[in-house]
């Protein structure tokens, strides 16, 4: 099989990591040859976090260059924008309409770009919008925003739903099982 590549950005702090930790996981499980690479930048202070995940039947590099991911995943708008030179072309942004301002803005330096999806479109490319916020919050927490937005990625991947719920049980802590299972339930039938 193609190798997929799949980038994982957004936000430190925003749960990018467990993400791509999940989704890992479940490849493996599946079968696949899987490599993970993070890239942290300075996430503990709401900087820039990707994760690449690339799998198929063998996968030599961890990494994923300009034109080359089959998906992105992204936690914030902006973070969309930022690496969508590394989409191929026909391939997706699933984005959280989410906004968070990054610290120029805070500061009053810059303001938050406007139409960035919008130009994304222009350029061809596809993109789904995902109000992954308000959905993780009717699961039960703001923090299974990635849970909701791996659901959207979930059916776009040849692997069972069934699966998924599998991973999620054997990725996060057992008190947190029953809140992501709904999330990516409902991240899954919108």
């Amino acid at each position: 099989m193609k190798t997929v590549n799949i980038m994982i950005v957004g936000v430190g702090g925003q749960g990018s990591l467990l993400a791509s930790k999940l989704l890992g996981r479940l490849l493996v499980d599946e079968g696949y040859d899987v490599k993970v690479s993070e890239v942290h930048g300075m996430s503990q202070r709401g900087g820039s976090v990707v994760t690449y995940v690339r799998y198929g039947d063998r996968v030599y590099s961890p990494l994923i260059t300009e034109g080359e991911a089959d998906y992105i995943v992204s936690f914030e708008k902006l973070e969309a924008a930022r690496w969508a030179t590394c989409l191929r072309p026909g391939g997706t942004v699933i984005v959280n309409t989410q906004q968070i301002d990054p610290m120029p803005v805070i500061i009053g330096k810059a303001t938050y770009p406007s139409g960035i999806l919008d130009e994304l479109r222009a350029k061809g490319v596809e993109v789904e919008e995902v109000d992954a916020l308000t959905t993780a919050l009717e699961a039960g927490s703001a923090k299974a925003v990635n849970i909701v937005l791996m659901a959207r990625l979930a059916k776009r991947l040849d692997i069972p739903r069934e699966k998924w719920i599998e991973a999620i049980g054997k990725s996060v802590a057992p008190k947190f099982v029953e809140m992501n299972e709904k999330a990516f339930t409902l991240g899954y039938d919108r």
